[in-house]
């Protein structure tokens, strides 16, 4: 076992200066800003803004419009007084999210983004306290709250008012469910309707951990979802939702520069460093088989939850090409089971180098449309892969 650099005090001591930090980031923005005056339109909450606004147009009888790219970018523009002259705003989820955000506009915009932002780390906080038992550790179950709460993917997803919180949460309640409450997980899988590319490798893993019921519930949940939010947005929006997600691909996953700063994806690395589109996609789908495969034997050969928690968020972040700083919450389920399981079991050498390299991994991607660094997020997160794949292989030895 390696010598052990985290200990429960030290890690109290680390998530009290990064909040700190990102405390006093928000602070100088807006001072730097003038209240985020001077910042473009650009402000704490910016993504939130296109929920609440979709929200709007939902209430006020126009769910179908939101679809439509023309139409709410202009209503959008509306409700924010202006938008920045690079805004890009198409509604990207499909119609089953603006089920999940229709009551947003019931409170105004400042009060909804405080309490989508309070309910989703609440939640967040709670589910990964559960899946990873760091609770059951020398941290108790406060202070490892509070660990998670300040870690650095909480702090990136609340700037943006994002929902990776909430679908990481939902994740990592599934996975504690999943032998004990099937209905339940089942339930939180069909939800990822919300936000699909996020659910991808849950059949797999379901299949791999032969969670039949659980697969059933989660199916009839998704086709629920599905036919409610058409009945909402009309058929149409299904058509007009496939067009935007093409736009997306072909304006920002292909061809962005900032997106591709701001993605620990290998395609955006191979992007970046001038790769043909062939080339980075194959390489994608490549990598993506792999860190599917390494998943699956850690869901068949062991039933713990932290570890199986810690893949699938890694390898969920590994698979998708399109993937955004503010989604590695899901890095933040890996970072919490691994943590628990070393405060317990003893370190693993390289154990903890590794994690702290994934705890820090959304601060570089938040920065690094700024700093224009390499994309080394790929590297990190198939680092972190590994490191669970090693646990779980001395785990079942022992």
């Amino acid at each position: 076992m390696a010598c052990s650099w985290l200990s429960r005090e030290r890690l109290i001591v680390y998530s009290t200066a990064m909040l700190v930090i990102g405390v006093g980031f928000v602070v100088l923005w807006a001072v730097v800003t003038r209240g985020f005056s001077d910042t473009g339109g650009w402000r704490p909450g910016s993504d939130l803004l296109v929920f609440w606004s979709a929200s709007h147009a939902v209430l006020h009888g126009q769910a179908a419009t939101v679809f439509d790219y023309s139409a709410f970018s202009r209503i959008v523009a509306a409700v924010s007084g202006g938008l920045p002259k690079s805004a890009f705003v198409p509604w990207l989820y499909p119609p089953t999210y603006l089920l999940f955000i229709t009551p947003l506009a019931l409170l105004p915009l400042p009060l909804a983004y405080f309490a989508f932002l309070a309910a989703s780390a609440s939640a967040y906080v709670c589910a990964t306290v559960r899946v990873s038992g760091l609770a059951q550790g020398p941290l108790g179950i406060a202070a490892a709250r509070y660990v998670v709460l300040a870690m650095p993917c909480v702090m990136v997803c609340a700037v943006f008012g994002q929902n990776a919180l909430i679908t990481a949460a939902l994740a990592a309640l599934a996975v504690a469910s999943i032998d004990r409450r099937p209905v339940i997980a089942g339930i939180c899988i069909g939800l990822l309707a919300i936000k699909p590319q996020l659910g991808i490798l849950f059949p797999l893993v379901l299949v791999a951990a032969r969670a039949w019921k659980v697969f059933g519930y989660a199916a009839a949940t998704a086709v629920f979802l599905a036919l409610a939010s058409v009945v909402l947005c009309g058929p149409a929006s299904l058509r007009l939702f496939a067009g935007n997600v093409g736009m997306a691909r072909e304006l920002l996953l292909e061809h962005d520069v900032r997106f591709w700063l701001a993605s620990p994806s290998v395609f955006a690395s191979l992007r970046l460093m001038g790769a043909p589109l062939a080339i980075a996609g194959l390489t994608q789908a490549v990598v993506a088989v792999i860190a599917a495969l390494g998943t699956w034997k850690i869901w068949r050969t062991t039933r713990d939850i932290a570890l199986r928690a810690a893949a699938l968020g890694t390898a969920t972040m590994i698979v998708n090409p399109y993937v955004w700083h503010y989604e590695l919450t899901w890095i933040g389920l890996a970072c919490a089971g691994l943590l628990a399981t070393g405060l317990r079991r003893g370190w693993l050498a390289g154990e903890q180098p590794v994690l702290l390299l994934a705890w820090l991994l959304p601060v570089y991607e938040f920065f690094n449309q700024v700093l224009r660094l390499p994309q080394v997020g790929p590297v990190v997160l198939l680092l972190m892969l590994l490191a669970v794949l090693r646990r779980a292989r001395i785990e079942g030895i022992h």
